[in-house]
Formats: C-alpha cells, structure tokens, sequence
C-alpha cells in the first residue's frame, strides 16, 4: 500500500502545505486508488506524482467542511477528462455529499464519461466492501458530523505448495488457480481435492485508519485499536485550547507494551495548522514523540509504503 499525502493541511491552503486529500494506492490490487478527501486544489497536486486519476475507484469523505470537499467537483471532471470510463464510488456523510456533487456538475454543465455511485451514510457501521477490503466507518466528535474510517483488508491465501501436488501428480494450470480460489476441486479424474492442505499459512490482512477532524473521543480509539497505520489529524499543538487531540489517542490506544517495534512508523500527523510554518514543525514533533517515539510528521507529495508486518 502506498499513502500520498496530497495535502496535509487544515482550514485553509498555505504555502507549504495544501489542505486535505489523501491517496491510497494498491499495486497488489491492479494498481487501484482510493482518496480520503479532497480540499481544493487537490487534482492539482496530483499532477506533481504518480497518482493516477484514471486509477480512483473510491473517493471516501471525512466530512463537508470545504476545506475537505472543494476540489472534488475537479477530480471528478478531470478523471473523465482523462478518458476513464471504470465506475467511481464516492462514500461520504449524507448531510448533503450527494447534492453538493450533483449540484456542482450540473451548474458547470460537467459530463461523466463513466458511471458515479454515490453512497451516503449518517450511522456507524460498515459503509463499503469489496473483494479485498472492508470499510468501517464511525462518528466522531466534531462541529459537523464527521467521520473516521478504519479499512480493514481480508486475508490473503497462502502460497500454493506446488511440490506437494506434483507429488500427487498434479501438473500446473488452471487447476491451480481454483486451488488457491476454491475450498474444493474437482481434478480431470473426477476425485474431489480439499485445497487447504496444499496452502500455505494465510496472509494476514492490514489495517489502517484514517481519523478526520474531531475531539478526542471513544469512536476515534475504536478506528485506532491495533491498527498497522494509524493517520490522525494533528492540528494543533499542546499549548492551544483545543489540544492534544492525536496525542490523547496515541496514550490511550497505541503505548502498550503489547503494540510491537514492527509497527514503529503506525502513526503519521497530518492536518497541521496554517498558523505552524516550516521552522516549528520540528517543535511540533518533538512534542508527539515525547509520548509515541516513532510518529512522523506528513507533508505534501510524500509517499509512506506500509508494507505486511507480521502478527
């Protein structure tokens, strides 16, 4: 998985960082994109990676501040634009994601070349699936309603054990594709074979989450439990009247003995303030680390790679 912070600001844009949009990219999974908001802006700063407009295939909204919304008219345009045709879900609060994209195309008189799914929500509960994911989403404690995602991949099959079915005379081919896909086969002699013995261990599935602008409170430990990336909002530091906000979450859910070195670099701040220039992010930082040592700090057009840790 590869996380392209697109714009790792809050409020408004600044000259070093942008407001929010956040890319996901899965090269295990055909290469396929997810964006987790979508400040304005946002397709420009696509433009200086290798984010592909052409990839998107889900676009999920925290919440409707502007400062996470306005550039989605101009992805959605430019991704059509640019000759996709591939459906494209976008998931996101129902006060009011669907009439502010429709509203929005249809004032500017923007065509889709492809077909848009969008799919509004107001509870908790699971808000998206599909053969390799699974999307959780939960309320958090905001001036809007907002939300936070927790993406939950399932687990991969095992290496097929190729050796021990040649012993058994199976050859390669097809068969072994339904080997790794089916629970049973059916070989050419008519004999049933139960696959799990010629599999190897599951891969074991990673999980991220992704906390958009709230207060501390329990939804937001709930996303956070045991997860191999954890990107929380940051926009303040301890000093201001709404602080701590990321800190609180870390003490609480992420210092236990138990949370291995494996997942040292599990937690990335983003959505940091205008009011912080370049010369106080390293003050900024140092205050997370006093509590979590490993904590990064995102900054636009930076890739993070998370890579399956094991359990």
């Amino acid at each position: 998985m590869e996380f392209t912070f697109l714009g790792t600001g809050a409020g408004m844009p600044a000259k070093q960082r942008n407001v929010s949009s956040l890319a996901v990219s899965f090269p295990e999974y055909s290469g396929e994109t997810w964006l987790f908001d979508c400040g304005e802006g946002t397709q420009h700063q696509v433009l200086y990676t290798s984010v592909k407009l052409t990839r998107l295939k889900v676009v999920l909204i925290t919440h409707l501040h502007g400062d996470h919304i306005y550039g989605l008219p101009g992805v959605l345009g430019s991704r059509s634009f640019q000759g996709a045709e591939d459906e494209l879900v976008v998931i996101g609060p129902r006060a009011g994601i669907g009439f502010f994209i429709k509203t929005s195309l249809s004032v500017s008189g923007t065509y889709l070349k492809y077909p848009l799914v969008i799919h509004e929500f107001e509870e908790d509960g699971t808000v998206y699936e599909d053969d390799h994911f699974i999307v959780e989403a939960k309320a958090l404690d905001h001036g809007i309603l907002s939300f936070g995602y927790r993406i939950i991949e399932k687990d991969q099959p095992g290496e097929l054990l190729v050796e021990k079915l040649k012993q058994l005379g199976i050859r390669p081919g097809p068969i072994y594709q339904e080997i790794k896909t089916k629970s049973h086969v059916t070989l050419p002699d008519g004999q049933v074979l139960e696959s799990a013995p010629f599999l190897g261990e599951k891969k074991k599935g990673r999980r991220f989450a992704v906390i958009g602008d709230t207060r501390p409170c329990q939804a937001a430990i709930a996303l956070a439990d045991h997860a191999d990336l954890l990107i929380h909002e940051a926009t303040f530091s301890k000093e201001m009247e709404k602080r701590r906000r990321m800190i609180i979450i870390i003490q609480r859910r992420f210092k236990r003995p138990k949370f291995k070195a494996a997942s040292a670099a599990a937690l990335i701040m983003t959505h940091i303030s205008s009011r912080y220039q370049k010369e106080d992010e390293a003050r900024l930082l140092d205050e997370a680390k006093s509590i979590y040592p490993s904590v990064q700090l995102a900054h636009d057009r930076w890739t993070f790679h998370l890579n399956r840790q094991p359990r």
